[in-house]
């Protein structure tokens, strides 16, 4: 049996997550949870891909450039490994992306968990000057991207002339410490992306779906597996979740207090939350990712929600939540 791995989302500003409005003791607090992750045997930090917080009454706050922030971290630690959830592929050229990915692994010592998806945020697209194409070519560009990226990590010099990207005898070194190269987390949830992942994949991330929809996911993967002849059991099934662990009723209630909206009740919170947290005591946060388990999800990528408000919900998580997942 494939043992479960635990990934988390540090700190970076995607919600209200920091303890303090100043940049530097923001970035020292995320700090403190990858190195407290680390000590407390999580297997890897991820950060989103993106350059504003995603609600809209929040956008004037602090959000830290996934690749800057990923560097720094892989400096302080030493068995964290690293990822994004997911890379917008959009954002960067494959060739820059191939040579940036490439730079992390070798400084981090074979630590990089490459997460790509084809992006979504049409605001931020239009905020910082990019063109948002429909679904299906950004679905094409991820496709040649991916292409793009795996050539240059393995080749001398690597060329590629396609739809959407061209490259000509490039050169990417230091080639990536894991070889064959680092695993590619293609994530999303798109009909057309399981195309994508079903070529390119060695892990699909799914971003906070249910077990019935994440069932289906798998499902339509496996299909797509088989149109190729590719064995659907050399790609690992993942999620992103957000969770909200406390020692008790009363500790959840009070984690809750601080975070629900000013006219919400604690018992608003917990129905609205219901879909989209995994939200408890340690056993009833167990009990919901379980559901996951028993259709073949083995990586978790957690979302702790309120981790500022109570820093203790690692060290909880790690010791009550985690090894009752086998």
């Amino acid at each position: 049996m494939t043992s479960v791995q635990m990934g988390l989302t540090l700190p970076q500003g995607w919600l209200d997550e920091f303890p303090t409005n100043n940049p530097y003791e923001q970035f020292l607090f995320s700090k403190n949870v990858a190195l407290t992750a680390e000590k407390l045997g999580f297997d890897a930090g991820y950060v989103y891909d993106h350059f504003i917080p995603h609600p809209s009454d929040n956008r004037t706050e602090t959000f830290f450039e996934a690749y800057t922030l990923l560097s720094a971290i892989c400096s302080i630690t030493s068995k964290l490994r690293i990822g994004q959830v997911v890379t917008c592929n959009s954002y960067r050229h494959p060739s820059l992306l191939a040579k940036m990915t490439s730079t992390l692994d070798a400084i981090s010592n074979g630590r990089l968990e490459f997460g790509i998806g084809a992006g979504w945020f049409e605001y931020e697209y239009n905020s910082y000057g990019y063109k948002f194409d429909d679904p299906v070519t950004r679905i094409e560009q991820l496709d040649e991207s991916l292409i793009i990226i795996k050539k240059m990590w393995q080749n001398q010099k690597s060329s590629f002339k396609g739809k959407h990207y061209s490259i000509k005898n490039a050169i990417c070194n230091p080639k990536p410490i894991q070889k064959p190269y680092p695993t590619i987390m293609v994530g999303g949830a798109g009909k057309k992306l399981m195309k994508v992942a079903a070529r390119h994949a060695t892990r699909y991330n799914h971003p906070f779906g249910t077990p019935d929809i994440l069932e289906e996911k798998i499902k339509l993967l496996k299909e797509n597996c088989k149109l190729i002849k590719r064995n659907h059991e050399e790609i690992e099934n993942s999620v992103l979740l957000r969770v909200l662990v406390g020692k008790d009723n009363d500790d959840v209630k009070d984690i809750i207090s601080k975070l629900k909206k000013k006219n919400e009740s604690i018992a608003e919170f917990i129905i609205r939350s219901k879909d989209s947290i995994a939200l408890g005591t340690p056993d009833q946060v167990s009990d919901h990712l379980q559901q996951y388990l028993k259709i073949g999800i083995n990586y978790f990528i957690v979302n702790f929600i309120g981790l500022s408000k109570s820093l203790e919900m690692l060290s909880l998580f790690s010791k009550k939540v985690r090894p009752s997942l086998k």
